[in-house]
């Protein structure tokens, strides 16, 4: 383990949740090395998970669509700073260009354990921190949590159930009456619906919300990373389809079911002890019905204590 370390080189993935899958690494760094400044080099589609890190330096965008002449900018602006340690988890060779006196990577390393979390932070190995349990993070202050109080004002109580309808592919999407079917059913035991997700959800909000017999409460496109990530902290519980507001879910200790039809639930659920998935027959979620995902919801909520 090196001796001396005050600038550490984090290099992060770019989907959402794949991002929030990195920060046990980040947390892990920062608690062995508590007065390390910790860089990040992110994507535009995540980096603002990390935006208010008590202990993050500065965090540099890498945009893939600038090409070759993006990546050669990146590299001249990140080669002005020498670092400690530079932990690379995109694996794509950036780190070996840069100024670094140590350099972790996956490349070469024995792949042990069958979730990305695992894999991430089997990158550690080397320094011996690989054991630790960290948790997946997404840092949020007091005026995130007041802006998610004004947009869940409207509703009743504060048992509230979060739905995230939309995903990035159709193949992962749960049917629209199947989640019609569940809001059905938790109707006897929560307050109200929040309905989460980007623009490109909002016709599947829209229908989902005219046909809720709870009060509804519809943000679809209303909210950046952060500001659902402050509304998910507030819900009592969350189910979505394989997206990255599920892993935004368990980021912030609210328990969430996960529904997957094709993918990889072992290495791609949300991480954490309030996480639970449940996969469709064949991985077709035409075959997953909303008595069964309500029924792994009510287990999830009865083993994880408001």
């Amino acid at each position: 383990m090196p001796a001396a370390v005050e600038r550490i080189l984090l290099i992060s993935l770019s989907n959402i949740g794949d991002a929030v899958m990195t920060t046990p690494v980040l947390e892990t760094l920062h608690q062995a090395w508590p007065g390390a400044r910790i860089d990040i080099v992110g994507d535009r589609r995540s980096a603002l998970i990390f935006e208010h890190c008590p202990y993050r330096g500065e965090i540099i965008l890498k945009h893939k669509r600038e090409g070759r002449p993006g990546l050669w900018r990146l590299i001249r602006r990140l080669r002005g700073q020498r670092y400690d340690l530079i932990v690379d988890l995109r694996t794509d060779g950036l780190a070996y260009l840069l100024r670094g006196r140590k350099r972790l990577h996956k490349w070469r390393q024995p792949r042990r354990g069958v979730h990305a979390v695992e894999q991430h932070m089997n990158v550690l190995r080397p320094l011996g921190l690989d054991k630790h349990e960290a948790r997946t993070r997404v840092w949020l202050n007091d005026e995130l949590r007041e802006q998610a109080a004004a947009l869940l004002e409207p509703l009743p109580g504060s048992r509230w159930l979060a739905v995230g309808p939309g995903a990035n592919w159709e193949g992962k999407i749960w049917p629209l009456a199947a989640y019609q079917g569940l809001c059905r059913l938790a109707a006897a035991q929560f307050h109200g619906l929040i309905i989460l997700g980007g623009p490109d959800d909002q016709a599947i909000a829209t229908r989902l919300e005219t046909h809720s017999e709870l009060p509804t409460a519809n943000l679809c496109g209303q909210t950046d990373l952060l500001q659902v990530s402050a509304v998910l902290e507030r819900a009592r519980a969350f189910v979505g389809n394989d997206s990255g507001l599920g892993h935004l879910a368990s980021a912030v200790a609210t328990p969430s079911l996960t529904v997957f039809g094709p993918g990889e639930p072992q290495r791609y659920h949300p991480w954490g002890p309030q996480a639970a998935w449940i996969v469709a027959a064949d991985q077709d979620l035409e075959c997953l019905t909303a008595a069964e995902v309500y029924a792994a919801l009510e287990e999830l909520i009865a083993r994880t204590p408001a």
